[in-house]
């Protein structure tokens, strides 16, 4: 069935009231020694829960989500919800944006009206955009259907769903861009549908080495040890992969009867990722509690770790089908690397004080993706 229906973000009363009554009711554990060496301190999550249930504003981040059209369709069988932008600009490219784990469209808040609308945002308008952003499946109002599908849900097949899409939407010719999870679907669309995808544009990912033979050929002792700082501190953190990989059911029942718990654990996933609890925060409270509350609100906190237990969790897959850019590459050693697999036209030394890019700095992602398309068309 091809049907999209429009869809518009309406959380019951009821539910708001039932999230504040257990953040309130909370049963608090005792803090052990080590601070955040142990996982998220008694003391932080405290402040932060008692701030979800009696501070927070639910009502002006769903405001803030439906001024964007969004619609609803389903695509093999998975419920698919997503934003659909149209730029005002007669040229403008369609542009499929895929976002991070563990986060939902309320990542592209900050940048969807300076891709859609460049006029309006002191940009140049000869370049715009058609936003289509879709909820992964397993994520938010993109929840998994009841019984579940037991085939997994692999890169490759949220690649093909997103081609689809596209197709239903009538866009013969698009872009693609993702962070994170979205990094592994971006190039993977772009390798299945190169005949419709113009340009491929990550935030970064490209580049780490893999192991393959010959891919360090040629690279100084300099770039060798950079590349092993590098893989050294990817290597660190918490070790939540692997459980998650091997027991995401037992984490979902938690996930599922306690906002508290998380709460806990996508804040610990910040901390990891940005320095959370560090002192500044690098993404506002505001956005980490719009996605703690509409992994809440529809129930999608363990399906949302699919990547992991599908094995599908990684690096962006190389591929030379269509042009690849990077809006924070990082170091010029990465680069070297990534054009051994890629065809890389566009290399962003931005930087973002957050893995959540575009709710950190979203100014440098929409700097990034028109740089890139500017080079490609």
């Amino acid at each position: 069935m091809d049907d999209i229906k429009p869809f518009r973000i309406a959380i019951p009363q009821p539910d708001l009231d039932d999230l504040r009554d257990r953040l309130r009711r909370t049963r608090w554990a005792a803090q052990l020694p080590g601070g955040w060496s142990r996982g998220v301190p008694v003391g932080h999550l405290r402040e932060l829960a008692a701030y979800w249930a009696d501070g927070f504003d639910w009502r002006a981040q769903e405001a803030r989500l439906n001024e964007f059209p969004q619609y609803s369709t389903v695509i093999d069988g998975q419920p698919i919800h997503f934003l659909h932008v149209r730029s005002p600009e007669p040229h403008a490219v369609p542009l499929i944006m895929t976002h991070s784990w563990p986060s939902s469209v309320v990542e592209f808040l900050g940048v969807i009206g300076p891709l859609t609308d460049p006029r309006r945002h002191g940009l140049d308008p000869a370049l715009a955009f058609h936003v289509v952003a879709p909820s992964l499946p397993g994520f938010a109002f993109s929840p998994f259907p009841e019984p579940a599908d037991e085939r997994p849900w692999s890169v490759e097949r949220v690649a093909r769903t997103w081609a689809e899409l596209m197709s239903r939407l009538g866009y013969d010719r698009y872009g693609a861009h993702g962070n994170d999870a979205g990094a592994l679907v971006t190039p993977q669309l772009a390798a299945l549908d190169s005949e419709h995808v113009i340009g491929s544009v990550i935030t970064a990912g490209l580049g780490i080495p893999q192991g393959r033979p010959g891919e360090l050929d040629g690279l100084s002792p300099a770039d060798l040890a950079e590349l092993e700082q590098l893989s050294a501190w990817m290597s660190g953190g918490s070790g939540y992969g692997p459980y998650l990989a091997a027991r995401p059911q037992t984490l979902a029942h938690g996930f599922t009867d306690s906002p508290v718990a998380q709460l806990a654990y996508l804040v610990e996933r910040f901390k990891e990722f940005d320095g959370w609890g560090s002192g500044e925060e690098p993404v506002h409270r505001d956005l980490v509690l719009a996605n703690a509350s509409l992994y809440w609100f529809t129930g999608t906190g363990g399906s949302s770790s699919w990547t992991y237990y599908e094995g599908a969790a990684g690096l962006p897959i190389s591929q030379t089908a269509v042009p690849t850019g990077v809006t924070h590459g990082g170091p010029e050693v990465l680069r070297r690397v990534a054009e051994r697999g890629n065809d890389i036209r566009y290399w962003g030394k931005a930087q973002s004080p957050s893995h959540m890019v575009g709710m950190a700095v979203p100014e440098t992602l929409v700097e990034g993706i028109r740089e890139f398309f500017r080079t490609i068309r």
